[in-house]
């Protein structure tokens, strides 16, 4: 006969894995932050390749404005649902298993194919400075590192994100305050003022969305926050209010002290910025380099932490395999859900193909919002009772604004690489034919936590 000692291990050994509760309002902001940074540093710079400097201005301002109405409306999703599923948890519960997996498999592009081409940036900046070193050994030397950090613990990895974050934002308000004196207003207002009209700024989208990629992943560690209907919307508005001025700032400081030709040569338009204002072998170009890489790696090491998460939840959830929401018994991290896609990562880093992997980044992503703005609208018809910490201000304007205009990057982002939308659609495709041959059955037989 069973004791009662016996039923209570015998349930607790079946029940669902659970993440450690650690992160308050200072962990959000850094994630939030951290996530984001490494778009000042590099990636948007290729959207002066589409059109001039006021015409990057105006895109990087419609992209604001959307993030805005965006993070607003999904901070009551994350507050609500409080699931380090984050968006695919939202679907799930809005629109179904179905709609869950179409969440889950937009994260997963967004997270999975960001973290390679900030990890050849931050090659790129080391070879920079230090041409014996490669750009590729240094981005697969990232990855070692940092899935070895990500496994080791949860307090470390966000300690050490908060660290590196705040050197970030020092570094670029250095940066702010070295070349804003020497922005030229002849520089940003470049003739012709918009050489590819409204067309240029539609292509220049998917690089301004750069700015703001991946801000979405605190949701994702959700389950680990103290005190999530508090403490979430303390964390990603004050993350939201400081990556707005960053963003702004860096556009203006780089694109108002050099050419566009300059900017666009590779992944460091930061340091060839500060080379002009000052010269390249200058104390402070230099450490534009050295501190800069905290940025890049903050990003890196977020979105890593972001998508071991995604892919926990989804394999918890029963999307994937289920060996990829293992726990480590004492760290109480999610091993193969880290290791899993770095192994991916590392693919598209040998390949070398950094616009391309933000650009598919960028198509995840885009998604993602579309269908988390229409899990909001959904809910609140169809669970208006459900207890909301935060509410989505002058609902549902906030929302429909923030669906709105991802459905226009979203277009921007798909016309802007057709091949690489018909490799994201390859790739939604084979995740449809896998939940409905393999998964769906243990997605509809979980005991789901939503």
């Amino acid at each position: 006969m069973n004791t009662p000692s016996h039923d209570v291990s015998v349930a607790a050994s079946h029940a669902p894995p659970e993440l450690k509760k650690f992160l308050r309002p200072l962990h959000l902001w850094a994630i939030a932050v951290g996530l984001v940074i490494s778009g000042d540093y590099f990636g948007w710079n290729f959207g002066l390749k589409e059109t001039s400097p006021l015409g990057m201005l105006i895109a990087v301002l419609f992209v604001t404005l959307m993030y805005v109405c965006f993070i607003f409306s999904y901070t009551e999703l994350s507050t609500a649902i409080p699931h380090s599923g984050g968006p695919y948890a939202f679907a799930r519960r809005a629109l179904g298993p179905f709609g869950g997996l179409i969440a889950g498999v937009a994260t997963l592009l967004e997270f999975v194919f960001a973290p390679p081409a900030i990890a050849l940036a931050i090659g790129s900046y080391v070879h920079f400075r230090m041409p014996q070193f490669g750009k590729i050994e240094v981005a697969v030397l990232m990855y070692l590192i940092f899935a070895a950090l990500n496994c080791w613990g949860v307090e470390l990895a966000v300690t050490f994100e908060l660290f590196v974050t705040a050197l970030a934002v020092f570094e670029l308000l250095l940066f702010f305050g070295i070349c804003g004196p020497h922005v030229k207003l002849s520089n940003l207002l470049t003739q012709p003022l918009l050489p590819r009209g409204v067309s240029g700024i539609f292509a220049a989208l998917p690089f301004a969305i750069w700015f703001y990629l991946a801000l979405e992943g605190v949701a994702m560690s959700a389950e680990e926050v103290v005190s999530p209907e508090r403490d979430i919307p303390r964390g990603y508005i004050a993350g939201l209010c400081t990556l707005v001025v960053l963003a702004l700032g860096t556009l203006i400081c780089t694109s108002g002290v050099t050419t566009t030709a300059n900017l666009t040569q590779d992944e460091s338009p930061l340091p060839r910025a500060m080379a002009t204002v000052l010269t390249p072998d200058h104390i402070m170009t230099h450490l534009m380099v050295y501190i800069g890489l905290f940025g890049l790696i903050a990003s890196f090491h977020g979105i890593m932490m972001g998508y071991s998460r995604q892919v926990f939840a989804l394999a918890r959830g029963g999307y994937l395999p289920s060996f990829l929401s293992y726990l480590h018994p004492k760290r109480k991290t999610p091993v193969w859900a880290v290791i899993v896609p770095g192994l991916v990562g590392l693919v598209v880093v040998l390949l070398d193909k950094t616009e391309q992997a933000i650009t598919l980044s960028s198509i995840g992503a885009t998604i993602l919002y579309v269908v988390s703005m229409v899990s909001l609208l959904v809910l609140r018809k169809r669970e208006p009772d459900l207890r909301r910490p935060f509410h989505a201000p002058l609902f549902p304007v906030f929302p429909l604004v923030a669906l709105s205009l991802a459905g226009v990057c979203l277009v921007a982002v798909v016309s802007s690489q057709p091949r690489l939308a018909l490799l994201a659609a390859l790739l939604f495709a084979l995740a449809i034919v896998y939940y409905q041959v393999i998964a769906r059955h243990r997605v509809t037989a979980t005991n789901s936590k939503l």
